[in-house]
């Protein structure tokens, strides 16, 4: 495994390949939404299994898994694009969900790239210098923190543990509540809760574009589009979207 300085490097350099400076929080879902041959797929799976990525010629796909925290699947997001775009010999990869030391060197680079794509550690350092002045931290600091970059508590604990920095609440109190704990400080709960399930199924990027340019292009007919679509859970572009003269 390489070094934490050459992993935050690269992970820096892809924010900015993607236009992302190294201080900004941001909306990783929508940042991948421009990259090219990129499919990403949403789909509930077990427990243990936090998302996959496969990588064949031209064709990339992540999945991710839609029954996680909306902050975990950020965090999923960003390990897989550690694997498409440093790691070129993997060609399908299942990652689990926990961290820990047993895991392949490769995995846990990619966590420790995931992190700090999030929040650069330069990013991160300035956060706290800025607004807490210390590296011990107290669990409305932690809330504070993981809001701004988007981290679930998990990732947020394995960063802060990864960069020298102290929680002085107990391991117990950290770990337990967490929903409550950042509704208490007048935070909203979606960072710490899973995809509502209606639309835990779903598929975006090259995927769908194919399948338009194909029935645009007149190479397949309109049932086999609307297969296509069905087929990516896309039924909302087959049957119309809710409230789609909505322009607000």
């Amino acid at each position: 495994m390489i070094d934490s300085l050459t992993i935050n490097g690269n992970a820096v350099e892809l924010r900015k390949k993607m236009g992302v400076d190294a201080y900004s929080p941001l909306d990783i879902f929508a940042l991948v939404s421009n990259e090219k041959d990129l499919t990403i797929i949403f789909y509930p799976m077990t427990q243990n299994i936090s998302g996959m990525c496969v990588r064949e010629k031209n064709n990339r796909v992540i999945a991710v898994n839609s029954t996680s925290s909306y902050g975990r699947q950020r965090f999923t997001l960003a390990h897989e694009l550690c694997h498409l775009y440093f790691h070129k010999t993997l060609k399908k990869v299942v990652c689990g969900k926990n961290f820990n030391s047993t895991k392949d060197p490769l995995e846990k680079e990619a966590d420790s790239f995931a992190s700090y794509f999030l929040a650069p550690h330069e990013a991160l350092r300035h956060f706290v210098n800025e607004n807490f002045k210390k590296k011990s931290l107290d669990i409305s600091e932690l809330v504070q923190i993981e809001q701004y970059f988007g981290l679930s508590r998990e990732a947020m604990l394995y960063r802060l543990k990864l960069d020298g920095y102290l929680i002085t609440a107990k391991t117990e109190e950290v770990k337990r509540e967490v929903r409550k704990s950042a509704l208490r400080l007048g935070y909203d709960d979606k960072l710490y809760v899973p995809t509502p399930e209606k639309k835990q199924h779903e598929v975006f990027g090259k995927y769908i574009q194919l399948a338009e340019e194909l029935y645009e292009k007149e190479k397949i007919s309109n049932g086999k589009y609307e297969e296509l679509l069905m087929d990516a859970f896309r039924a909302d572009l087959v049957y119309g979207m809710e409230n789609e003269d909505c322009f607000d």
